[in-house]
Order: C-alpha cells, then sequence, then structure tokens
C-alpha cells in the first residue's frame, strides 16, 4: 500500500493537479475570510467552512478524476492486477494520497485561526469543529469520486459525474425544508452528507455523525476494491 500511496502522492505534484487543487482551495478560502470576516469584522467561521464544504463537491473531483482512470487509458491498470498486491492495497494506496494533498492543502490556511487567535476572537472548539468536518467530509467525497473514477477510462467523464453526485447531494439537501411527508423528510436529512455537518461548525463532536462519513468513506471504498477485483479475474 505504502508503494501506491507514494507513487501517486509523487504524481500530484509532479503534474499541476496537486499545485492547482491547493492553490484554488487555500485563495478560496482566504478570499471568504477577506470578505465574510476581515471586512466585516466578525469571529464567525462557520459561513467561510460551509461555503468551502460546497466548493470542496467542485474540487474533490480534481483529485480523484485520474485515480483509476489514468491508469485503466495508459493500460497500467493491467500491471496492477499481475502484481503481487492485494487490491484492497491499491485502493487504500490511492484513496490516502488523494486525502494527504487534501490536508496539505487545508493546512495552508492554518493563517485564518491564528489571525483570529491573536485578535483574541477566536472561538477555539468551533474553528477545530470545522477543520474536523472539512477533514471527514473529504474523505467522503474523495471515496465517492475514487469509486467513480474505477468505472470509466475517461478522467473527464470521471470529473464530470463526481461533480453531478456530489452536486446532486448538495442540492438534495437544500430541498429537504420543502419536502412536506415527515417520514421522507426524516430519511433524506439523515442521509444528507451535509446536513451532518452543521453539528461540527459549533463544535459539537456526535458520535454518530462521525461514523457517519467513516462509513461512506468506507462503503465507496469496498465497492471500488469489488469493481476492480471482478476486472482482475475477469
Amino acid at each position: 500500500m505504502f508503494a501506491v500511496y507514494k507513487r501517486d502522492l509523487r504524481a500530484f505534484y509532479t503534474t499541476p493537479i496537486g499545485y492547482v487543487f491547493s492553490g484554488v482551495l487555500i485563495l478560496v478560502m482566504n478570499l471568504c475570510f477577506y470578505f465574510l470576516n476581515v471586512e466585516t469584522s466578525s469571529s464567525n467561521v462557520k459561513p467561510i467552512f460551509y461555503l468551502l464544504l460546497i466548493g470542496l463537491a467542485f474540487l474533490a473531483p480534481i483529485l480523484t478524476m485520474r485515480l483509476l482512470s489514468e491508469e485503466k487509458k495508459m493500460k497500467t491498470d493491467q500491471l496492477l492486477f499481475t502484481v503481487p498486491i492485494r487490491m484492497t492495497d491499491i485502493v487504500l494506496g490511492k484513496y490516502f494520497a488523494a486525502l494527504s494533498v487534501f490536508v496539505i492543502s487545508l493546512i495552508g490556511t492554518f493563517m485564518i485561526p491564528l489571525i483570529l487567535a491573536a485578535y483574541s476572537v477566536s472561538e477555539p472548539w468551533a474553528i477545530f469543529g470545522n477543520y474536523v468536518a472539512i477533514f471527514f467530509a473529504a474523505s467522503a467525497f474523495i471515496a465517492i469520486g475514487l469509486f467513480i473514477s474505477s468505472l470509466t477510462e475517461n478522467q473527464l467523464v470521471s470529473a464530470l459525474v463526481t461533480w453531478a453526485v456530489l452536486i446532486g447531494l448538495w442540492l438534495v439537501d437544500l430541498l429537504v425544508a420543502n419536502i412536506e411527508i415527515v417520514a421522507v423528510k426524516t430519511i433524506v436529512g439523515w442521509l444528507s452528507v451535509f446536513s451532518r455537518y452543521t453539528s461540527f461548525t459549533y463544535g459539537l463532536f456526535d458520535l454518530s455523525d462521525i461514523v457517519y462519513y467513516i462509513s461512506i468513506a468506507a462503503v465507496f471504498i469496498y465497492l471500488t476494491i469489488r469493481m476492480l477485483d471482478k476486472k482482475r479475474y475477469a
């Protein structure tokens, strides 16, 4: 797994993908901080992180579109199928490489809580909760994108389908308020990737929310492994 992880992490930074992702994420985060906090003299970071969550739905496919699609296009997936390594290790190596790029990018935004702390206007637990929330959300989004990447050799198709799925999840969350059937509203709300993000933003850590995001990631990683195993033994 570590060999695959190192290879893919290196690939992110020997191509523009890693730099573009990090640059856009840090730029968006800091622009939001400037206009929503500096200009308004507000210490409330929740709007920044919610906008980042929405932005992540657009940015995550940049990380995941090439993970397996490129292997299929270049036919290097056949080499992966023949090496004496478990498919689980291959998938996890690729997954953690993409997640590491996200974490590295997120570290680039740490100036925000430092600035707030310097002016003694920070809410430490709320800020920490927001970072934890965006990490778990990214974990789920990247797993979804990884699975979609295993379905096609076209990187653009992989990115577009991942965008459609993640933005669709966001739109479903927006529609929850308009659902009149209580049972349906409850189920949709419980399944919502975005609504479970909210409690973290207040510094509240609900174990069920953490388990939910981990479960989403685990399910799609498992589906990716099964998809590749099916092709390996086809």
